[in-house]
């Protein structure tokens, strides 16, 4: 199928975009690789198009104090490739590998991948994951909106219609965590059936800091807080680890879909957040940031 008949504009800058955002029916577009195929089948019909590819602004990887800010035009491939990234967030490129092929990677944008937010998708996960911050900016300025707040349910976020998600902010993490992310697909490169990642910091072979993020088991990305308390001060060993991995299935109501039913999904979780975050203790026992 061909899309419905649209009106296609090029904006040069953010406020310039925004301005043209000011319409009854306009939509961004940067990578394409969501908003297209959904114009193609229809399911989509905007009447004006504002593609942000030209906006410089909105591209590149940078330090900015203690976080990392990444602009919502970096290409998947591109973070996956960034030294940035590979020394502070090594997770990320790890996520990387697992999105859809390698056209998409190339082309597809983290921007993009946020605001269409598929609960199985990597980037949120990343997201509520390291402590991301998500930076919009409309016609009253910018604002940040943290990941339990952006994600409002599948496909929808806290973002407004008039605004342009501009970066993502990501604190850097203490030195020598270790980082773990994996996921179970039906096939490379197909919607994750459930993900997991894990972020851990070992202090004299006690987990001090745990972080667990879940993608394809909700309406969003799930922290799993059980877990995490549970294992926050205790010894950094596959014994501890694995007493507490049921815990993150704990108030999980995953759905049942062409992919896999919510109980497979379920039967998931416990062994990819098991294979995390024994990755992930490894790697911050060995050094690895």
């Amino acid at each position: 199928m061909k899309p419905a008949p649209f009106e296609y504009v090029r904006a040069a800058s953010v406020r310039e975009a925004i301005a043209l955002l000011d319409h009854d029916d306009a939509k961004i577009i940067a990578g394409g690789q969501s908003l297209v195929p959904m114009m193609n089948f229809r399911l989509a019909q905007p009447e004006r198009i504002v593609d942000i590819n030209a906006i410089a602004e909105l591209s590149g990887i940078r330090e900015d104090g203690s976080d990392i800010v990444i602009g919502s035009l970096v290409r998947h491939a591109e973070a996956m490739r960034s030294p940035l990234l590979a020394r502070h967030f090594p997770v990320i490129a790890e996520a990387m590998h697992h999105v859809a092929h390698l056209a998409i990677r190339n082309r597809g944008t983290i921007g993009g991948s946020l605001v269409h937010a598929d609960p199985s998708a990597e980037w949120p996960l990343l997201v509520a994951l390291l402590d991301g911050e998500i930076v919009a900016e409309g016609p009253d300025g910018c604002r940040t909106v943290k990941a339990d707040e952006f994600f409002v349910a599948p496909l929808v976020t806290e973002i407004d219609e008039t605004e342009i998600l501009v970066a993502v902010r990501f604190p850097k993490p203490a030195p020598g965590a270790g980082m773990a992310f994996d996921e179970v697909a039906r096939r490379a490169g197909d919607f994750a059936v459930a993900s997991a990642g894990a972020l851990v910091s070992v202090e004299d072979g006690v987990m001090r800091e745990v972080r667990v993020a879940l993608g394809g088991v909700g309406d969003g990305p799930v922290r799993a807080t059980a877990v995490e308390e549970e294992l926050t001060g205790r010894v950094a060993d596959k014994v501890s680890i694995s007493d507490t991995v049921e815990l993150a299935c704990e108030g999980l109501e995953p759905e049942t879909d062409i992919h896999a039913s919510a109980e497979y999904r379920l039967s998931l979780v416990p062994v990819l957040v098991r294979r995390v975050l024994e990755r992930a203790v490894l790697r911050a026992g060995a050094g690895a940031a």
